[in-house]
C-alpha cells in the first residue's frame, strides 16, 4: 500500500525499550513485561500476550476526579507485549517520578503509569465538600506517569515573591513543596460567563511548578465515568 497514510509519521514504530514512550503526540505506547495500570477504556490497539483486569471500585481501584469528587475507574494490563494508549484525541505527556518526588494531579488527566508509583487520594486543603470536593491523587515512588490534557499544557513557576492563582476547572497539577488552598474573588470575568459574580480559584504558594490547560472543564459525556 502507498499513499500518505502508510508513511514513517503514522507508522507504528518498533519498540527500543520496555515501559512507556510517545508514540505521537496523541498516544502512548507502552510496552508491557509484567504489570502495568491505566484507565479503564484508554486502550486502543495491543499485541501479544496481554491480559486486561477491571480494578475493584474501592479507592485502590480509582483515582479521583476533581470538583465532582467521582471516581476515575483503572485496569490492570499484565503479561508481555505492547498496548497503546490515548483518550479523545487529547495531547499525551510523560512525567518521570523520582525517588522523593511527589506529583499531584487531576484524576481526569491521567492516562497510565507504571505499577512501582504508588498513589494517594488527598483533598486540597479548604476545598472539602462544602467547597466542591476539590479531589486529586498524589503519586510518589519511582517511575513513568502518563497524562493526557486539551491542547498543550501551560507549566508556571510558583516562588515565595510570586504566588499562582489557578482556575479550579483548569488545573492539571503541580510539585512538591506547593501549599494550597482556595481563594474567592468578585470578578468581572465570572458574571460575564454568566456565574454569580464569584469566581473561585486555587491558590499555590511556596517553591515548584504548577500544570494547567488550556481550557476549563467540559461537561461530562453521558456514561463516561
Amino acid at each position: 500500500m502507498k499513499g500518505d497514510l502508510f508513511s514513517s509519521e503514522h507508522m507504528a514504530q518498533p519498540a527500543v525499550a520496555a515501559g512507556m514512550t510517545i508514540e505521537n503526540t496523541k498516544c502512548v505506547r507502552y510496552t508491557v513485561n509484567g504489570e502495568m495500570l491505566a484507565r479503564q477504556g484508554a486502550m486502543i490497539a495491543y499485541r501479544g500476550n496481554l491480559q486486561f483486569e477491571r480494578k475493584g471500585q474501592g479507592v485502590g481501584g480509582m483515582l479521583k476526579r476533581a470538583v465532582t469528587g467521582e471516581g476515575l475507574p483503572l485496569m490492570a494490563v499484565r503479561g508481555q507485549g505492547e498496548a497503546w494508549f490515548a483518550h479523545e484525541a487529547q495531547n499525551c505527556f510523560i512525567v518521570d517520578v523520582e525517588p522523593g518526588d511527589e506529583f499531584t494531579v487531576n484524576g481526569r488527566n491521567v492516562l497510565c503509569f507504571d505499577a512501582t508509583l504508588s498513589y494517594r487520594i488527598a483533598t486540597v486543603k479548604g476545598a472539602g465538600i462544602t467547597g466542591g470536593g476539590l479531589f486529586n491523587s498524589v503519586f510518589t515512588g519511582h517511575g513513568k506517569l502518563g497524562l493526557i490534557c486539551e491542547g498543550n499544557p501551560l507549566v508556571i513557576p510558583v516562588s515565595a515573591q510570586y504566588p499562582v492563582y489557578v482556575d479550579t476547572d483548569a488545573i492539571v497539577g503541580w510539585t512538591a513543596g506547593l501549599q494550597t488552598s482556595l481563594h474567592r474573588s468578585q470578578s468581572i470575568g465570572s458574571m460575564l460567563r454568566g456565574g454569580s459574580g464569584e469566581a473561585v480559584q486555587l491558590l499555590l504558594q511556596g517553591e515548584g511548578y504548577v500544570v494547567v490547560r488550556p481550557s476549563e472543564a467540559t461537561p461530562q459525556k453521558p456514561g463516561q465515568h
